[in-house]
């Protein structure tokens, strides 16, 4: 009887996956467009210096905080300075930070990027001295050390001609940093696991647990909201084992209609959903052009007149305008861009067309400027 009820609800739940999911083609994992909860990196920081560079690091007297630090690093080893004046350029401060990566142990590294804090024109060559990365808790998990490679360089003459390529202040240690704590997080003996979605959306929250639930066999997963989808362990199976069996789901994620806008370089992007109702547009460009052509007034013979230049002006108005365009209702994506693009309008006016169609209510989407 058991076994019918399970073979019964399977196939009831493929049913309804059959007709709520979308075919395959246009489908993404669910490891793609979810994040599982207390699965995540924590961001480091820390405070240190780079030694070693070429006469391109911070200069002293510009930058209290490196002098300080060096002066202190220096007697930490027996050596005093203080009072002393020091004029170097070989030394750097820096700020160093890095993502923690979750289930990190001790004694593993991670990579640490390093970016200047002073007045240096390249760390380029130098190395990183021992700097303790601290978390939001003001705890040191991890320490970095190591040579910095960047990338990019400058270089300069004499006469000031200089060239300079990417940006030399900011460089990367990779496997720099020796992870001294973890983040405990025991993820195999939770009970529970909550799925959070990148793009929240309820129709796509519902269905991730119709996929997983049709996958499973059994009534697991249950979308909380737009951005959460709640699924129970199963008594047989730890929660590592349950992750791995549903993170290669594949599942069509739905979104809402959307414009989005670059009013800066004139950038627009187009969601799938995106409609217009039928709606009629004209488009024109109204050009004045100004023109300067001074004539030279010659005096008559015997005069006493002098040699005057007179100026002439020409002032032209130009309009250039296609009429009224006709964009049907209703149609897709592909129809409503070549319906524009028909108009021969270029991407800021159609910045400006997208707006008024807004505004007239035949447009339905969201517009999104950025």
């Amino acid at each position: 009887m058991r076994q019918s009820f399970v073979s019964g609800f399977s196939a009831l739940c493929l049913g309804i996956a059959a007709f709520l999911l979308p075919p395959a083609d246009a489908a993404s994992r669910l490891k793609d467009i979810t994040d599982v909860e207390g699965v995540r990196e924590n961001q480091l920081i820390g405070y240190g210096l780079v030694v070693g560079l070429n006469g391109t690091g911070d200069s002293l007297r510009n930058s209290p905080f490196t002098r300080q630090s060096l002066e202190a690093m220096l007697e930490r080893l027996g050596v005093n300075t203080r009072d002393q004046n020091l004029n170097t350029r070989n030394v750097a401060a820096v700020m160093v930070t890095a993502n923690l990566p979750p289930f990190a142990t001790n004694g593993s590294r991670m990579d640490v990027s390093v970016s200047s804090l002073g007045d240096a024109s390249s760390l380029s060559g130098g190395i990183l001295l021992v700097t303790p990365l601290l978390g939001a808790d003001g705890q040191v998990y991890a320490v970095g050390q190591g040579p910095v490679a960047a990338g990019g360089f400058a270089a300069s003459g004499d006469s000031g001609t200089s060239v300079i390529r990417n940006v030399p202040t900011i460089g990367r240690i990779p496997n720099g940093a020796l992870i001294e704590r973890e983040i405990g997080f025991n993820l195999a003996n939770q009970s529970t696991l909550r799925l959070s979605l990148r793009n929240p959306d309820f129709t796509t929250s519902q269905r991730i647990a119709v996929a997983i639930n049709a996958y499973m066999g059994m009534d697991l997963a249950t979308a909380e909201d737009s951005g959460t989808v709640r699924i129970v362990r199963p008594p047989s199976m730890d929660m590592t084992t349950l992750i791995t069996e549903i993170e290669n789901l594949v599942v069509e994620p739905d979104q809402p209609a959307r414009i989005v806008i670059d009013e800066a370089s004139g950038v627009i992007v187009m969601g799938e959903n995106v409609r217009v109702s039928t709606v009629a547009i004209a488009q024109g460009n109204l050009t004045i052009q100004i023109s300067e052509q001074p004539a030279v007034s010659q005096p008559a013979p015997f005069s006493d007149g002098e040699t005057t230049v007179v100026p002439q002006s020409g002032v032209e108005v130009l309009e250039d305008g296609t009429g009224l365009a006709m964009l049907e209702g209703g149609v897709p994506l592909r129809d409503l861009v070549d319906g524009l693009n028909a108009l021969g309008v270029t991407p800021r006016d159609m910045i400006s067309i997208l707006q008024a169609l807004k505004a007239s209510g035949a447009l339905q989407a969201d517009i999104e400027v950025m």
